[in-house]
């Protein structure tokens, strides 16, 4: 008999807690992966994942988390928790690297607690695609360092941002949602559109007045990168805070 599990979404903001019921294997583990990455897309504070329903027929099931957390870390910065693991599952997580990049609590209610207590401070803003988009968007980088004392980043990132709104307004033309989050040693910028076309840094010709803003942010971030987000994508990039 195929092996079957279901996921349910409890957005109970700002904690998002998702409640899986069933087998987790190598089969249904990429059902929980797409529910995880549609989770993530409505960018909440933070994330829960409930395994008190689960049998864990496979080990290497169980990095479906450790990717989740992964991806979350960079976009859309947001703390994953793991709780109530059956007793095989717990040993496999407490004897494998997943313990160190996705934590588990004993309860519900406890990863809840911890997944809010270990959230980020954030600012986000909803812009249309016009041109006066990009001044907004450096306006709200400038609001965010000041209010988080940032203010040897507050350049770069007025840079990033804008040319990541630009982007949006010169190429996809629909709404967005700007976020900044501050996670230490990071201050993230993500800018969600509705377009599924990836943004990639490309070289421009050299006579071309522009097609060189994302290269200017790969100059200028850390890292950078754009992932599917429900209809459209996010592009996020996270800049060193020190």
């Amino acid at each position: 008999m195929a092996s079957r599990i279901t996921c349910e979404v409890h957005d109970g903001s700002p904690v998002t807690v998702v409640r899986l019921a069933g087998t987790l294997d190598l089969c249904t583990m990429r059902s929980v992966h797409r529910t995880l990455e549609s989770s993530l897309a409505a960018q909440p504070d933070a994330l829960v994942v409930d395994l008190g329903g689960v049998s864990v027929r496979e080990r290497l099931a169980l990095s479906v988390f450790v990717a989740t957390a992964r991806r979350a870390e960079e976009w859309p910065a947001v703390p994953v928790v793991l709780c109530a693991p059956p007793p095989t599952a717990a040993r496999w997580l407490a004897e494998s690297t997943a313990c160190r990049v996705v934590p588990v609590r004993r309860d519900c209610a406890e990863a809840t607690r911890a997944a809010g207590d270990a959230a980020a401070p954030r600012l986000r803003a909803r812009l249309e695609p016009v041109a006066e988009a990009c001044r907004r968007a450096r306006d709200l980088v400038g609001d965010a360092c000041t209010r988080w004392n940032l203010p040897e980043v507050a350049g770069p990132a007025s840079v990033v941002l804008s040319e990541l709104v630009g982007n949006v307004v010169r190429h996809a033309g629909t709404p967005m949602q700007v976020t900044l989050t501050l996670r230490r040693p990071y201050l993230h910028v993500a800018v969600v559109d509705g377009s599924r076309a990836a943004a990639r840094a490309r070289t421009p010709d050299p006579c071309a007045e522009g097609g060189r803003g994302l290269l200017l942010v790969r100059e200028l971030a850390q890292r950078w990168g754009s992932v599917p987000a429900g209809e459209g994508k996010a592009v996020w990039a996270m800049l060193p805070t020190n």
